[in-house]
C-alpha cells in the first residue's frame, strides 16, 4: 500500500496545551525552548484515504517538527533544514514516497529545493499548487454568497510577491477588472506588476500599504508568512469577501464580531474522500484536511511520487493539473469554516442581508459627499 507523510508543527501555544496538558501553566519561553529540543518525531498513523474513481487506499503518518512559527523564522537556516532532513529520513524509513511540507515548514529557506536535492528517495512537495487551487475557489464561492460580480470586482491580494500569492493573482487577472497587489517589498511589487500586466486582463497596481489596497476591494485573498492580524475590520469595503490561504490568521478575530457584513473564508479546506482516520486532532471537522496535506494524498493516489511544488515560483499549469486530479479522486471544498468554526448556511444568509444593507448605507453616502462637493450651479446661473 502506497504511504506519504506530512510535515505538522504548532501554530500557538494554545496548541501546545492541547495536545500537552502538562504544558499548561509553564511560561512560554519555556515551552519554545523545550520544543526546540525535541527532534522530529512521528506524530500519528493516517488510514482510510480512497479514491472515489480507483477504489485504491492509501495510508500516511503526521510528522511532527514541533517548533513555533516565529522560531521558524529566527533560528539559523542550518538548524532548519537539519530538522527538514531529518523529518524526510524518518518518513523514508516509514515507507512514505512523498514527504509534505506543511505550515512554516514550506515558508523557510528556498521552498523545498535544497531539501529535495539533500534527502534522496523521496519525494517532496508543499503542497502550494492545492493551496492556490483552493483558495481560489473559495474566494469565489464566497463572491457568490455574497452577490459580487466578480467580472466587475476588485480584487487585493495580501502576499502578493510570494509563490502563492503571486500564483493567485495571476488566475484572479483574468477573472476580475481590478487586482492590487500588496506586500512589503515595493521593488518586487513593482517587478511583479511589470511581469504579470501583459498576460492579464485586469487593470494592476500595487502598494505596500496594505488598509488602503483593502477599503477598496470586493475581493480579499490573504497569502503571507505573517504571525500576527494584518487584515483590521475597520479596513473592511462594505460587502466583503476574504479568503484566508494562510496560515495563523492573516484576518483580524475582531471581524467575526464588527462586520456583520463581511464573509470570511479559511481558503484551504478539503474534504477528504474515504472513511479517513488522522488519528489527530488539528482542529478541523473529520475527514477534513488542509489544501496542502490533501496535495500529497492526491499525488500518493495517482502515484505520482515526483518533486512536485517546490521553490518560489508556481507553474500554473501545475495548479489545473492538481485540481483535476483531486476531482478526479474526490476531494473537494469541505463547508465553510472562519475563525476556526463552521459556518453555518444560515450565517451566510445574515451576512448576506447585512452586506447589502451596507452596500446601500455605503452608496448614499458616496451620494451625499458626492453632491456636498460639487459646485453651485445656481450660483453660476445667476
Amino acid at each position: 500500500m502506497r504511504k506519504f507523510g506530512f510535515i505538522v508543527h504548532p501554530l500557538s501555544y494554545d496548541d501546545v496545551e492541547r495536545y500537552d496538558p502538562g504544558a499548561v501553566g509553564k511560561g512560554r519561553p519555556i515551552i519554545k525552548k523545550i520544543l526546540e529540543w525535541i527532534p522530529p518525531y512521528r506524530v500519528s498513523d493516517i488510514t482510510g484515504v480512497r479514491s472515489a474513481a480507483t477504489g485504491e487506499e492509501i495510508t500516511g503518518h503526521f510528522i511532527g517538527v514541533p517548533i513555533m512559527p516565529e522560531s521558524w523564522l529566527e533560528l539559523p537556516r542550518a538548524d532548519i533544514m537539519a530538522r527538514l532532513v531529518g523529518a524526510a529520513e524518518l518518513a523514508k524509513e516509514l515507507g512514505c514516497g512523498i514527504l509534505g511540507l506543511g505550515g512554516f515548514s514550506s515558508v523557510v529557506g528556498d521552498g523545498g529545493v535544497t531539501l529535495a536535492e539533500t534527502v534522496s528517495g523521496i519525494a517532496i512537495t508543499t503542497g502550494n499548487s492545492y493551496t492556490i487551487a483552493a483558495g481560489i475557489q473559495s474566494l469565489f464561492r464566497a463572491a457568490r454568497e455574497l452577490e459580487i460580480d466578480e467580472a466587475n470586482a476588485s480584487a487585493v491580494v495580501i502576499g502578493a510577491t510570494g509563490s502563492i500569492g503571486s500564483a493567485c493573482a495571476q488566475i484572479l487577472g483574468n477573472r476580475v477588472a481590478r487586482v492590487t497587489l500588496a506586500a512589503r517589498n515595493a521593488t518586487r511589487l513593482k517587478n511583479l506588476a511589470h511581469a504579470m500586466q501583459p498576460h492579464v486582463s485586469a487593470a494592476l497596481d500595487w502598494t505596500i500599504d496594505v488598509r488602503e489596497a483593502v477599503r477598496k476591494a470586493d475581493l480579499v485573498l490573504t497569502a503571507t508568512s505573517a504571525v500576527s492580524a494584518i487584515v483590521e475590520p475597520e479596513d473592511l469595503k462594505a460587502g466583503a469577501v476574504i479568503s484566508e490561504v494562510s496560515l495563523p490568521h492573516d484576518v483580524s478575530r475582531r471581524v467575526a464580531t464588527e462586520r456583520p457584513d463581511v464573509l470570511v473564508s479559511e481558503g484551504g479546506n478539503i474534504l477528504v474522500p474515504g472513511d479517513v482516520n488522522f488519528n489527530f486532532d488539528f482542529g478541523l471537522p473529520p475527514r477534513t484536511a488542509l489544501a496542502c496535506m490533501s496535495e500529497t494524498m492526491i499525488l500518493t493516489l495517482e502515484n505520482k511520487f515526483v518533486n512536485y511544488s517546490l521553490g518560489r515560483g508556481i507553474h500554473l499549469d501545475k495548479v489545473l493539473e492538481i485540481e483535476r486530479l483531486a476531482d478526479k479522486h474526490g476531494f473537494k471544498l469541505a463547508g465553510m469554516r472562519a475563525f476556526d468554526k463552521a459556518v453555518s448556511a444560515e450565517q451566510v444568509a445574515h451576512t448576506r442581508e447585512a452586506a447589502r444593507r451596507a452596500r446601500a448605507a455605503a452608496a448614499t453616502n458616496g451620494a451625499a459627499v458626492a453632491a456636498a462637493v460639487q459646485p453651485d450651479q445656481t450660483a453660476h446661473a445667476r
